[in-house]
């Protein structure tokens, strides 16, 4: 074998070889377990849901935390009297089946059984950027004025809820912003790219499979990795940054323009330079917002302590499930049906 082509092998090699560590080891949620989960669910009578729902809900009233829960239904459903009438081919709950994309189906189903099959509601699986004519029940929405019609339902969970435990200090991390993500047709991203490509305080990549860029190709990296980064970078995708969860619950520092989408996270909740550092959307102070915070670690601590506290409060499972089933309860109230 020539020495050229025992380079060229040597390369491949190393790159499947990472290939598979980041698939062993990437951090983020096992798909395998949800589904094998999910799926067991589904051989549960319905039945055995619906003659608890009045109960879990009227209990829900003596809790201690009964107004916060409230609080976060009426965010996530904004509807109110008089009732909005539903589009006249709304499907029917109990007629949901398990289709493509599968986690949507599974992430709504383990609410929609707790309710009589008979009702009606309009659903949009997917990355929802405009809000519908009429109420629909949505992973994502437009952070706009009017956007009640945008009922937000906790979707795609095993791929957008993702906490870690950062055992590495601020103070101990590199004094560099990292991003590592899919680039494709995303205007906000490509600027970022052209801008930062090649920075000294920078690194980023393109792990498409086919990046924009040739130069700008990289290979997946591991949460774990990103962890090294004092400054981890969140960029919209097609709706929301999807690592701003775990991003927030790290010891790093979400850095992002201000959210124009939102999901169950309620990122229009977030508070700027409180729970992450805000850049221009056109990223043009990020250099300095990195060096302020360099030399500024109390801060930068703060901010880091604030998101921890925001991110708290999405890791009381059962807390979360009665939040779901009240934001349903709510819409099929709200959408002249006898509930």
């Amino acid at each position: 074998m020539l020495s050229g082509e025992v380079c060229v092998y040597k390369v491949n090699l190393i790159c499947m070889i990472n290939k598979i560590l980041y698939k062993l080891n990437s951090g983020k949620n096992r798909k395998i377990g949800y589904f094998v989960k999910n799926y067991a669910r589904t051989l549960v009578p319905t039945s055995f849901y619906r003659a608890k729902l009045e109960k879990a809900l009227e209990e829900c009233k003596n809790r201690p935390d009964y107004e916060y829960i409230k609080d976060r239904v009426d965010y996530y459903n904004k509807l109110s009297l008089p009732e909005k009438e539903l589009i006249k081919n709304a499907k029917i709950i109990g007629e949901h089946k398990i289709e493509s994309p599968k986690v949507y189906f599974f992430d709504s189903y383990i609410y929609t059984r707790w309710f009589d099959k008979k009702l009606r509601w309009h659903f949009l699986p997917g990355d929802i950027t405009f809000v519908p004519e009429c109420p629909g029940v949505v992973k994502s929405r437009p952070l706009t004025d009017n956007n009640q019609n945008s009922v937000l339902l906790k979707l795609d969970k095993v791929r957008h809820f993702i906490f870690v435990k950062d055992k590495k200090r601020f103070s101990e991390k590199s004094n560099r912003a990292i991003f590592m993500g899919k680039i494709g047709k995303k205007e906000n991203r490509v600027r970022f790219m052209e801008m930062f490509f090649g920075h000294p305080m920078v690194d980023v990549g393109d792990v498409s499979r086919k990046a924009v860029k040739p130069e700008w190709k990289a290979e997946k990296m591991t949460i774990s990795q990103h962890l090294d980064y004092k400054f981890i970078m969140a960029l919209e995708g097609n709706d929301v940054a999807s690592n701003l969860k775990w991003v927030m619950s790290s010891n790093s520092l979400a850095v992002m323009p201000k959210p124009t989408c939102e999901t169950w996270f309620m990122e229009g909740r977030l508070i700027p330079n409180y729970h992450y550092v805000e850049v221009k959307p056109d990223f043009s102070d990020l250099e300095e917002r990195m060096k302020y915070y360099i030399e500024h670690e109390e801060e930068a601590e703060a901010i880091i302590k604030n998101a921890h506290e925001y991110v708290e409060q999405f890791k009381d499972e059962k807390r979360e499930d009665l939040i779901s089933l009240l934001v349903l309860d709510k819409y099929f109230k709200c959408t002249k049906q006898d509930i």
